[in-house]
């Protein structure tokens, strides 16, 4: 008869998200995860499987929780167009976060290329982040903040392309004050007045 689980799965799978998103994949060992779960081996692989289940689990989950927030974010604003720009600036918002960049990010360039579930899980977070923030510019420019003729999905891809950048030259130790500028150099860009 198995025995019941005596930990908090969500402490464990927050301390494992946050693990791999300060070390990466490849450097976070075996060790490392017992080491921040306070769990043994057995434990950890009848609970969540091996490291590579673990890490996709933990990766989808900090994905959904990221979803949550930015529908948070743009459904909240009072006007459309201060979501998108507020969106646009999240990767310098915290700036002890810019240098540690987005757990998704980190892992599409550490992974993606050589992982098809890391592929698959990148291309599913971007396909949401997308069609949220698509809806976003839909009703900014109901709103009549953003030009009617542009393309809200292509818009939406415009803005989380500029926002991913961001995050990238975050990762590449850029200037939290220059990071902030070029911003919303490419807020008032993508985002002019009609």
């Amino acid at each position: 008869m198995a025995r019941p689980r005596t930990f908090d799965e969500q402490q464990v799978l927050t301390a494992v998200r946050d693990q791999f998103w300060d070390a990466g994949y490849a450097d976070t060992s075996l060790e490392d995860l017992m080491r921040v779960t306070g769990l043994g081996k057995g434990s950890l692989y009848a609970a969540f499987g091996d490291k590579h289940r673990l890490f996709l689990r933990a990766l989808r989950g900090y994905v959904d929780d990221s979803h949550g927030h930015l529908r948070q974010l743009l459904d909240s604003a009072p006007r459309a167009v201060d979501a998108l720009r507020s969106f646009l600036m999240a990767p310098v918002s915290d700036p002890d976060g810019a240098a540690r960049g987005c757990l998704m990010a980190n892992s599409t360039c550490e992974l993606a290329s050589t992982d098809p579930d890391v592929l698959a899980e990148a291309r599913r977070a971007y396909d949401t982040t997308t069609a949220l923030v698509a809806e976003c510019v839909a009703r900014a420019q109901r709103e009549g903040d953003v030009a009617g003729d542009a393309d809200p999905v292509e818009t939406a891809r415009a803005l989380l392309t500029a926002q991913q950048g961001i995050v990238y030259m975050g990762r590449a130790g850029t200037d939290v004050a220059a990071l902030s500028a070029t911003a919303r150099t490419l807020a008032d860009r993508l985002l002019p007045r009609p």
